[in-house]
């Protein structure tokens, strides 16, 4: 199953994920830091969306409200919220 997802409040513009019997299989990120989201996307791929949410939610970037890892952890719970 494959969501995309428009963060709030961060540089990055759209999030694209998919996910099968809950186990991240993919992502794109487009906009903001390239190179760290490469990096996150990496670290994810194969990983529980539970474990992955559970370690992004509520990171902050500087003084804002979220970040990129904190979007993608919504973006990811919507996911599983829709069975992936």
């Amino acid at each position: 199953m494959t969501i995309t997802y428009t963060p709030k409040g961060i540089c990055a513009r759209q999030m694209t994920v998919s996910a099968e019997n809950g186990v991240i299989t993919d992502a794109e990120i487009t906009g903001g830091c390239d190179g760290n989201h490469k990096g996150i996307i990496s670290l994810i791929k194969g990983m529980k969306l539970d474990d992955a949410i559970e370690r992004m939610q509520g990171i902050r970037c500087g003084m804002r409200e979220s970040s990129c890892p904190d979007q993608l952890s919504k973006a990811l719970n919507i996911l599983k919220q829709q069975g992936a």
